[in-house]
């Protein structure tokens, strides 16, 4: 019969101990000896349970005892579980490690080589991954039931007080006098939902981990990150995106989702429940567990695979590994925290944390890259500026995801006071990304991001078609506008195929100035050109088929405003100038602005005299306004004959009416 050590008996050893007298009952194991500096009370184990101050204590008496441990438990604080899983390996013993199993990579590596030279077995306790829910997922995004991944995202939302980070010497802490520990949301509380995430996205090994990306948070008082994102690409091309909280307004089963060009499947680690969803409804199943104990005592019997051996927590430990290195979790401006309950019962609540994590899961984005107010800021690729004064930032969608079409495109674009009029990558449509040029359907190849509409479908459907456009050469630029010499950046772009092949090439050319000290105007000129000799399609929903659907070309997506108004000269309303032309488009609003406060605005779209091209205006679903390239037919462009298209934008402070705007345009001169 086995012979159990626990070290370590309180805090999750309490469960350790549940879970050996109940083996113990069955025949399964037999407990022989407990180390703990704290011993249990008198009366919680049996006579025949040596108890020991430390391992150390305990394994100088196996070396004498008949009865020695086979295998011992490490229920300890995380800086220990490498020097004591060495010391136990090198005395000739099995080891289960709780999670995470060390405290850096380098520990991680002393263990294998621990492990592999004693010739023992070392499981590490991520209990989820005995649930048998997993092998069925397997099967089922195997077998097709969900399409092809486009990806996985893992989410806890927990709450914590206090008087958790007081439970011990080393809770909330990073290091204790040099020495690493590593404690925070996704590496001790929610480690589970990153180690399963992991392991459905094919993770095991050090190899399967191509590169793991931190956004780092706190909103308690810690060293330790407690609300953050995580981004892991894996050596085959799967992404992960993990958001993990301990500042949720209640608890919540965490989960672990497989998303899917079918449908979805969502994992419920903690209840071994799964959720698939597709457009033909909702099936839920709950599936069994195999102890992680059992497993380790079966593979020593009988040679059976270890469900959570050290060396398959590799990929977790490549996560580890990051957040350690990392720099120390940035506090949340507590403007954005609400704090409920009293005293060690208090806990922090971020707020509006659950849309947040919706929405980095759906665009695979950190909270820095949604531009989250409380969030880092990423420094942009230029800045346009007027006077000195920033108006708008240029990013060149490097960070966008695969599906969303990466391409550049300007945000956050300003007024002169200050008000943000562009939104990117918003829970409706996490594709959408400010203010640019994108088409859904250029020779059946989409640079516009998300599903594709198509006209044998008759609807959107997922298709692995996207494109993504990038400079090519050295821009020519002049950031800052100053009276008498507008700024302008000039650009050559390829757009590129899903294979990376050349499409088309562009020229676009962006060009600023001011207009007095209430508004300024940007220009936007741009010619597609095919990248071969033969003739190149342009289209949109609209030319496949889909009723109004013609959006395409340039597009600006607008943030959520209060008031909003949307009218030109052909009507007022989405209804009556959606699909209409007419020479200018206004847009006014209360917008926020980047330091919290709000601002009215204005924003007029002015096309050039002879153009024929529609609006496309959304405003009761979302806010955005586009210049339809290609309202229900394609438009060709052929060699040497390039398809041209340019506007202007006023972008003006203050509720403009239409005399307003008129008098602004005769002002500023033929925008075209």
């Amino acid at each position: 019969m086995p012979r159990i050590a626990l070290v370590g008996v309180h805090g999750f050893g309490e469960r350790h101990l549940a879970n050996l007298a109940r083996l113990e009952e069955a025949g399964a194991l037999e407990l022989v000896a407990v180390a703990d500096p704290n011993p249990p009370a008198p009366g919680r184990l049996k006579d025949t349970v040596a108890v020991f101050p430390d391992l150390t204590s305990l394994l100088a008496a196996r070396s004498n005892a008949e009865r020695a441990a086979d295998v011992v438990i490490l229920a300890t604080p995380i800086q220990t579980h490498a020097p004591l899983a060495g010391a136990a390996l090198a005395a000739g013993m099995d080891v289960y490690v709780e999670k995470p199993p060390t405290a850096s990579l380098a520990q991680f590596n002393d263990v294998l080589d621990a492990a592999a030279s004693s010739g023992r077995l070392v499981q590490v306790g991520f209990q989820s991954l005995g649930s048998h829910a997993l092998p069925a997922i397997r099967e089922l995004v195997e077998s097709g039931a969900i399409g092809d991944v486009l990806g996985l995202s893992a989410k806890g939302q927990w709450l914590r007080t206090k008087g958790y980070f007081k439970r011990s010497r080393w809770a909330g802490k990073r290091s204790i006098d040099g020495v690493d520990v590593v404690d925070g949301v996704a590496t001790n509380a929610l480690a589970h939902a990153v180690a399963t995430g992991l392991h459905m996205a094919g993770a095991r090994t050090l190899a399967d981990v191509a590169s793991v990306e931190t956004d780092l948070y706190r909103a308690h008082d810690t060293e330790s990150d407690d609300t953050s994102v995580i981004r892991v690409r894996t050596a085959h091309g799967t992404t992960l995106l993990c958001t993990l909280t301990l500042c949720a307004p209640e608890q919540q089963n965490p989960s672990v989702t497989v998303h899917g060009t079918g449908g979805t499947i969502t994992f419920f680690y903690t209840e071994d429940e799964v959720v698939v969803s597709t457009p033909n409804g909702e099936r839920r199943r709950k599936y069994g567990r195999t102890d992680l104990l059992e497993n380790l005592l079966d593979a020593r019997a009988t040679g059976a695979a270890l469900l959570s051996a050290v060396a398959d927590t590799g990929a977790f430990t490549a996560v580890l590994e990051a957040i350690r290195t990392a720099p120390a979790p940035l506090a949340i401006d507590p403007a954005h925290v609400t704090w409920a309950g009293d005293g060690d019962d208090a806990h922090p609540v971020v707020r509006g944390i659950a849309d947040l994590f919706e929405r980095a899961a759906k665009a695979e984005a950190t909270f820095a890259e949604l531009g989250v107010p409380w969030a880092r800021q990423l420094a942009p690729v230029r800045t346009l500026s007027i006077g000195g004064r920033p108006v708008a930032d240029y990013q060149d969608g490097s960070r966008i995801r695969a599906v969303s079409s990466p391409r550049p495109f300007l945000h956050p674009v300003r007024t002169l006071a200050g008000a943000v009029v562009t939104d990117q990558q918003p829970l409706d449509h996490v594709w959408h990304l400010g203010a640019g040029v994108a088409l859904q359907d250029v020779d059946g190849v989409n640079f516009w991001g998300g599903r594709t509409y198509t006209r044998e479908a008759g609807e959107y459907i997922w298709r692995a078609d996207h494109g993504r456009i990038t400079a090519s050469g050295t821009p020519e630029a002049e950031l800052d506008a100053l009276p008498g010499r507008p700024g302008h950046l000039r650009e050559h772009l390829a757009w590129n195929g899903p294979d990376g092949g050349p499409v088309l090439v562009e020229e676009r050319h962006w060009s600023w100035s001011g207009l007095g000290s209430s508004a300024w105007r940007l220009s936007l000129d741009f010619a597609l050109s095919p990248a071969g000799d033969r003739p190149v399609s342009l289209g949109s929903p609209g030319s496949n088929g889909r009723f109004e659907g013609g959006y395409g070309g340039f597009f600006w997506r607008l943030p959520e405003c209060a008031g909003a108004a949307v009218w030109s000269p052909a009507g007022t309303g989405e209804a009556g100038v959606h699909g209409t032309v007419s020479r200018w488009l206004a847009w006014s609003g209360t917008f926020g602005t980047e330091t919290g406060g709000t601002g009215e605005a204005t924003l007029v779209f002015v096309a050039p005299p002879a153009s024929t091209d529609p609006w496309f205006v959304r405003a009761d679903g979302y806010p955005g306004v586009g210049q339809s390239l290609a309202w229900d037919s394609p438009v060709i462009a052929e060699p040497g004959r390039p398809v041209r298209r340019s506007i202007t934008i006023l972008v003006a402070d203050g509720l403009l009416d239409t005399a307003g705007i008129e008098a602004l345009i005769n002002q500023q001169g033929d925008p075209s």
